[in-house]
């Protein structure tokens, strides 16, 4: 894939990209993480490559919510749906599903969320989701008690590029590679000709390990697990729960995340945990050790009687004796029993092997002497060598369980990514569910002409309302229509759900009602009620924008709310009439709603459709309406039911005062009077 041929991604951005282990993979799937892990790249920006690369991908032009109304349409279904993931990387994924022209794209989703639909979601699967996060890289990783070695400055260049986590030393013989072995508790030495070469200390002859890195520094395999365990672990729980069908051996990759440590240590070993304790605490039981032999001989001395006679006295102070002559004299048993004590608690408190035992030993000389102080060269001495111990044992340990793990890479990749993925189905199946939709219908390019969109028994998710207070509505339009009806009628809410129904299904997802039959269309162009008259430069604006639209509508979805608001009532019916004239002539697909819907239908030039929410009286007050528009009906305004209401009522009181028999007496309550107002709606 050429990057830069994405749609908003320059050169520096291709840049970026071409940083991640994957692109292509990655703006193929939507991985807006994946694709936000380069860098300078936002998880907005993310989202929008994602979106570019699938337009190049079918060749889509974008550009399909074509006003500001139908992007805000379309955000409102969008967060509806967002609003059901658990996981932000759901959330973000969503985001790179848009309404498309393109049948390829409509098919690619369609095909997604029917499986989606199939998905039920369990609250066990939705509350083990809540522990569930991308993978993360591990970043740089440094091993700083191993090396590698050689005396080839070409062969150095190599190592340094093929293995960074290590360092590489040039030596020019055998002694220089042991001199390293003092610093090192590993070197590898990659020339064949060290072979047979004997040293001291952990010396391989590896001239195949640029060949095989991950034996030589298994913590690059480690670090990835290790770095991800949490996450995988919470995969592994979302697969069983959810009973996913897994891309690798849970319990192999469960077992082998249980032997390591989030540092990328080995764990549940218990000679590497004996060696590590005793590196950490040589310090403190070296001095335990000498506090053990110091007390035993304090307490010996209080308990001896020494006498000195006086030649012996002077024969000490002559030759320049001290206490250590008088111990080893006097106290020579005491003080052997003081040090073998202080030797035996060394060798117990680091729980050292029989050869770390003869080293520690060491460390307190038979030579008497008070106080009792440690040989600080053996102490380091058995620190090396425990140290050594420790690293070589961690060093095998993890290129045991590197190797385990090897082959669970990928699989474990997968294993998180469907994880994921299986939040994005259970929103969509959510949404589905609690807005009862269903996959909607595209007609074929032959029937267009005959269906615009058909909706029975839609509901739109967009009403603050819970989905059992909405009333359903039918609506079919073939062609252009005026929509009247009463104010607070749901004229607005009519042209919210066209337009919801006809992005999510552009979207290749379920709409929110009982069955929909539509085109395909090119774009949507929602066009909201404006608030009160535009000056001249707006309302030159507002028409040179349809006039655009007339010219190139065919396969255009218009919705107009109260268009007549722009300007004069008279110029408005005149305007409404010539836009409708050129989208009719030009094949799109218009819903205009107007309350000049009679006047606009005198003006028009051609036998313009007029459907009508229609109002069927006044309940205490309140309007009671036919959600559903009524075909080929110019509903009643909500003045003439109030006239009529008025009219209906004076009849009545003028009965009731003639005790029954109807009266023409003028009064209060005339219903000559409101008949006379009712003629003028006729």
């Amino acid at each position: 894939m050429d990057l830069e041929s994405i749609p908003g991604v320059g050169e520096k951005t291709a840049r970026a990209l071409a940083e991640l282990d994957d692109p292509e993979r990655a703006l193929r799937t939507g991985d807006v993480e994946a694709i936000a892990a380069a860098p300078g790249i936002t998880q907005g920006r993310a989202a929008r490559i994602a979106r570019g690369a699938i337009r190049l991908e079918h060749d889509d032009p974008g550009g399909f919510l074509a006003t500001d109304r139908a992007r805000e349409v379309y955000r409102a279904v969008l967060e509806l749906l967002e609003e059901r993931t658990v996981t932000d990387y759901a959330a973000r994924r969503l985001e790179t599903l848009y309404p498309s022209p393109k049948r390829s794209r409509i098919e690619e989703v369609q095909a997604f969320a029917a499986d989606a639909l199939e998905r039920e979601p369990d609250p066990d699967v939705l509350d083990a989701l809540e522990g569930l996060e991308p993978l993360r890289e591990p970043g740089d990783v440094q091993v700083r008690e191993r090396c590698l070695a050689t005396t080839d400055a070409e062969r150095y260049s190599e190592a340094r590029e093929a293995i960074p986590e290590l360092s590489v030393e040039v030596v020019e013989d055998a002694q220089g590679l042991a001199e390293l072995a003092r610093g090192y508790s590993t070197v590898i030495a990659l020339d064949e000709s060290f072979a047979g070469v004997t040293l001291e200390g952990d010396v391989q002859v590896r001239p195949d390990a640029l060949e095989n890195p991950s034996d030589v520094v298994p913590e690059r395999s480690l670090a990835f697990f290790a770095r991800n365990r949490d996450r995988l672990q919470a995969a592994i729980e979302v697969h069983r729960t959810a009973g996913l069908e897994a891309p690798c051996d849970l319990t192999a990759l469960e077992d082998g995340l249980s032997r390591l440590e989030e540092d990328g240590t080995v764990a549940g070993d218990d000679e590497l945990d004996r060696l590590t304790t005793a590196v950490d605490d040589l310090d403190a039981a070296a001095g335990a050790a000498e506090s053990v032999a110091n007390d035993h001989l304090r307490q010996a001395i209080r308990e001896q009687d020494v006498t000195i006679e006086g030649s012996d006295l002077l024969s000490l102070v002559e030759r320049g004796a001290g206490v250590d002559s008088l111990l080893s004299r006097e106290l020579a048993d005491e003080y052997a029993a003081a040090v073998d004590a202080s030797r035996d608690h060394l060798v117990d408190a680091l729980d050292l092997d029989q050869g770390e035992a003869e080293i520690a030993r060491r460390a307190f000389s038979d030579e008497p002497t008070f106080p009792v102080e440690r040989d600080e060269d053996v102490v380091s001495r058995l620190r090396e060598e425990l140290t050594a111990a420790k690293e070589r044992r961690a060093g095998r340990l993890k290129r045991e369980l590197a190797a385990d793990l090897a082959d669970q890479r990928e699989g474990a990749r997968q294993l998180v990514r469907d994880a994921l993925e299986l939040d994005v189905e259970l929103a969509i199946a959510r949404f589905a569910r609690e807005y009862d939709c269903v996959m909607p219908e595209f007609v074929t390019d032959d029937a267009a002409d005959d269906v615009g969109f058909a909706i029975e028994g839609g509901r739109s998710p967009l009403l603050d309302e819970p989905l059992e207070a909405i009333d359903p509505v039918d609506y079919e339009v073939s062609g252009v229509a005026l929509l009247s009806g009463v104010n607070s009628g749901g004229k607005t809410s009519t042209l919210d759900l066209v337009a919801s129904v006809v992005i999510l299904a552009h979207m290749g997802l379920p709409v929110p009602a009982e069955r929909v039959r539509l085109r395909r269309f090119d774009d949507l162009h929602y066009h909201a009620k404006t608030q009160g008259t535009l000056d001249a430069g707006a309302f030159e604006s507002t028409v040179r924008e349809f006039a655009d639209l007339a010219e190139g509508g065919e396969g255009s979805l218009v919705l107009v709310d109260e268009l007549e608001s722009i300007t004069e009532p008279g110029a408005s019916a005149k305007i409404i009439a010539g836009i409708l004239e050129a989208l009719s002539e030009n094949g799109a697909t218009a819903v205009f709603v107007s309350h000049l819907a009679d006047e606009i239908r005198e003006m028009a030039e051609f036998d313009v459709t007029v459907d009508g929410i229609e109002a069927v009286g006044l309940v205490d007050g309140e309007l009671e309406v036919n959600r559903s528009p009524v075909k080929d009906h110019l509903a009643r305004s909500t003045p003439e039911l109030i006239v009529e209401k008025l009219a209906d009522e004076a009849r009545d009181e003028a009965v009731a005062a003639n005790g029954g028999a109807p009266s023409g007496d003028e009064g209060d309550s005339d219903p000559v009077f409101y008949d006379r107002l009712l003629e003028k709606f006729e």
